[in-house]
């Protein structure tokens, strides 16, 4: 008998955080960032912004070149994703996880399609010309800044690290922290994708 006294307060609390994750208001609601573009995909098509309409959007602009964080950041955002998907299945295949390339020269399709195999299959990467890619970095207000290549044609590019989830309709809802571990990053999936 008193593990049945036990639950009902137990089952009120899950309602209960069920019920306010549901109305918390989106950190990046009314921003005026994202907006539709069309990029070249892995495979060589040219696909736009409306193939992923009703769909969350986890956008990471980063390059493949990077030296660092930028696989580190994958690692953990597919991690977490992973472990969303084993927590809600159903709403883990709502979520479109994808990488937009600000290193178009050296980030062909056939580059990014091998480098976010390693990731996770469901990693979309997108690259486009130099003008592409400038205007979609300026749309949702990512900084980047191409190095000068040195004699053997290498450089770096700076950039802000940072993960986007936007809503089924394209709108802005958070910041998703990829310098954390997968369990963090889960945790926020399941707090903003419905």
């Amino acid at each position: 008998m008193n593990n049945h006294r036990l639950l009902i307060p137990l089952l009120a609390l899950s309602l209960l955080g069920a019920c306010q994750r549901g109305m918390e208001k989106p950190p990046l609601e009314g921003a005026k960032i994202g907006g539709p573009f069309t990029l070249t995909s892995e495979d060589g098509t040219r696909i736009g912004s409306q193939m992923f309409e009703g769909k969350y959007r986890l956008i990471y602009f980063g390059y493949t070149y990077c030296p660092d964080v930028c696989p580190v950041d994958m690692q953990n955002l597919m991690k977490g994703l992973k472990l969303f998907g084993k927590e809600d299945a159903a709403r883990a295949a709502k979520i479109v996880p994808l990488f937009i390339t600000l290193d178009p020269v050296r980030d062909t399709p056939a580059v990014l399609r091998q480098w976010t195999a390693a990731f996770d299959p469901r990693l979309i990467g997108l690259t486009g010309s130099e003008a592409d890619i400038d205007q979609v970095a300026k749309q949702f207000a990512v900084y980047f800044k191409r190095g000068t290549p040195n004699a053997q044609g290498a450089y770096l590019v700076d950039h802000a690290r940072m993960a986007l989830l936007f809503g089924p309709k394209g709108e802005p809802i958070a910041l998703i922290s990829q310098d954390k571990d997968g369990q963090t990053i889960a945790a926020e999936l399941d707090r903003w994708v419905r």
